[in-house]
């Protein structure tokens, strides 16, 4: 007996006896044959396609640039570091028991230079006074900028350059002369040093010679005016005292030092001294910040929230168009896992494609920010391989629930819309 052209298409008959009946074995849906079959629906219905990848894409591109970018902010700031030493130690004037602001002595800074694995020291004094480009501002514009007094060492201690003209120096350092930082500089509308410049600092004038590029291990003097100590005692009413030690160690002794430096820069009230490590402390905001991180990546998941009901939603109404389709594949031969496999192939595609358009979106845009910052270019490998993994999850379980309604459909059912 001769079997119908249906069962030829997806069985094969035995040789047996005559009397027996054929055994049907189903043929197995290849490889190639099940990828071939479902780009042909996605083919077919692409700039639907396209715009359910999208949502997949933009989620996947928000999770890799964020990771990224946190991993190449981190990175550039610890090459940053490292380029700068690790070896620096800040003293500043603490608190008191009754909580008014402590005063270090006028001899903190000689002290301190005379312990053993000191190499530097330098220092500023807070100065009372307001800054201002001239005496025509209103005075409550003061860009929030303040005023130190600043030994001459200062920016070789603290890691920062010159940008503009020049430091201060034994000869400048008691006359009404400044050295601007970076961001005072930015706020007041100067950048470049004019012979003559000049702004207006606590009622009088000063003259400009240099602006200070930024400084990473000192955040601090960007937003000051510095002037003599000299000149800060005879033009501004300073006191002579100290606010704040730039300390400078050998490398391996940074920890010894650490811990005999409140007790040698106030020897009477060493409890009212803070020590701090810079370098320390900006790896820890760098930690800090990567928690910051969790609110953008919910923002990405929520995209790729949006981008799974995309790909059901297609998926779902490729089903509804397709029954045609789906009658004539079963009324062929071909069984439910046929139809199942097929149409979860369709969705995990799509999603995947939309994976893959968004992590390269993702590096592309942590490239261009990073090399834009001269930062080190740093993808995690969990940004790339958890957004592909996270859009392969998300497109077969949006394929799911349709691809099972597929399944399920009877081939009578199917065919009446043929």
């Amino acid at each position: 007996m001769t079997p119908p052209a249906t069962e030829v298409l997806a069985t094969r008959e035995r040789p047996v006896a005559a009397a027996a009946r054929p055994v049907v074995e189903v043929r197995r849906l290849q490889p190639s044959t099940l990828f071939r079959v479902a780009a042909l629906g996605l083919r077919t219905r692409k700039l639907r396609a396209a715009l359910s990848a999208l949502g997949i894409a933009i989620g996947v591109a928000a999770i890799v640039a964020v990771l990224g970018l946190s991993a190449s902010s981190k990175a550039g700031l610890l090459a940053e570091i490292n380029r700068l030493g690790t070896n620096l130690l800040v003293v500043t004037n603490g608190q008191t028991l009754f909580g008014h602001t402590a005063e270090l002595p006028e001899q903190a800074p000689a002290m301190i230079a005379r312990i053993g694995p000191v190499t530097q020291t330098s220092y500023t004094g807070t100065v009372t006074g307001d800054v201002y480009r001239s005496p025509l501002v209103n005075p409550i514009t003061t860009n929030g900028l303040g005023i130190e007094a600043a030994s001459l060492g200062l920016p070789r201690t603290v890691g920062a350059k010159v940008k503009k003209g020049t430091y201060l120096n034994a000869a400048t350092a008691s006359q009404p002369v400044c050295v601007l930082g970076a961001v005072a500089a930015q706020r007041l509308g100067i950048d470049h040093i004019y012979p003559g410049e000049r702004i207006w600092l606590d009622g009088q004038w000063f003259y400009v010679t240099g602006i200070l590029s930024p400084s990473v291990l000192a955040p601090q003097i960007d937003t000051s005016v510095l002037v003599g100590f000299k000149a800060a005692e005879t033009y501004l009413q300073f006191d002579g005292h100290p606010s704040t030690i730039y300390v400078r160690a050998y490398t391996t002794q940074v920890t010894a030092v650490h811990a005999v430096l409140a007790d040698t820069a106030n020897p009477q009230a060493p409890n009212d001294v803070d020590v701090s490590e810079p370098s320390a402390a900006l790896v820890a905001q760098a930690d800090a910040k990567s928690a910051l991180n969790g609110l953008f990546l919910g923002l990405g998941a929520v995209a790729l929230l949006i981008g799974a009901v995309g790909v059901a939603n297609i998926m779902v109404i490729s089903v509804l168009e397709r029954r045609s389709e789906i009658g004539l594949r079963r009324a062929l031969g071909a069984t439910r896992s046929h139809i199942r496999i097929q149409f979860l192939t369709e969705a995990a595609m799509l999603s995947v494609l939309g994976g893959m358009v968004g992590i390269a979106a993702g590096v592309v845009a942590t490239a261009t920010y990073a090399t834009a910052k001269g930062w080190a270019i740093v993808v995690p490998s969990l940004a790339w391989g958890g957004g592909f993994g996270a859009a392969l999850v998300i497109g077969l379980i949006a394929g799911l629930i349709p691809a099972l309604r597929a399944a399920r459909m009877p081939p009578t059912e199917a065919l009446r819309t043929v």
